[in-house]
């Protein structure tokens, strides 16, 4: 196995020559052809500097809708309608929150501004969509990510107050399980997205539901 270095053509080496840490290739750039065949191919983009890291991790961190796991306190605050949660209605308000979201343990954000722009343009062709959650006219957490076919790629969340995240969250998983989504990729792990059901598959199984749900 070796590092793949990409450069203007449009493709990705096999996703089992990956290293042992899920990292496949490194380069190209985020043209919006590029991220949808990266998608397609079980692949994400995830890096900290300028340089874009692509990754297909082994195994990978995955959550099926029906086994969503809702606490008694949010199935509370879910009751009451808590919060306001209308979808793709602020994109670009959302992605700039999550780029300006603490990270712990980060000293920073792999959202830049090629990254904004990209998914912008990606929401714009209606393959990135975003969730919110608002409260008094003031927007407190929310979410966006990529949905193809039947599976729907998670990016990235935040939080302006307790449970806002995890509010957008649960009733967006809910709404795209009613309109047929078989896989949410969750990408990298976080304890947070394992208490609400998330867990690890092998590679070779995401893979086969790519195939099954046509991204």
């Amino acid at each position: 196995m070796h590092l793949h270095m990409l450069s203007d053509e449009i493709w990705f080496p096999p996703v089992e020559e990956a290293l042992p840490d899920g990292l496949l290739a490194i380069g190209g750039d985020l043209c919006t052809e590029r991220l949808l065949l990266a998608y397609r191919s079980g692949i994400f983009p995830w890096y900290d500097d300028e340089t874009p890291l692509w990754w297909c991790p082994d195994p990978g961190f995955v959550l099926f809708p029906d086994k969503l796991k809702v606490s008694k306190s949010m199935k509370q605050l879910l009751r009451k309608d808590a919060f306001t949660f209308p979808t793709n209605k602020a994109f670009e308000h959302v992605i700039q929150n999550c780029q300006q979201a603490p990270r712990p343990g980060q000293d920073g954000t792999w959202i830049n501004e090629d990254i904004i722009a990209s998914y912008t343009e990606l929401h714009r062709m209606g393959f990135a969509h975003s969730a919110e959650v608002w409260q008094d006219g003031e927007m407190v957490g929310g979410l966006y990510g990529i949905r193809m076919g039947n599976m729907f790629f998670g990016e990235s969340m935040f939080s302006k107050q307790s449970n806002a995240s995890k509010y957008a969250f649960i009733k967006y998983i809910q709404q795209l399980q009613d309109d047929g989504v078989q896989l949410i990729d969750c990408q990298v792990y976080t304890e947070h997205l394992e208490s609400l059901g998330a867990e690890m598959i092998p590679r070779k199984d995401f893979v086969e539901m790519l195939k099954l749900n046509k991204a």
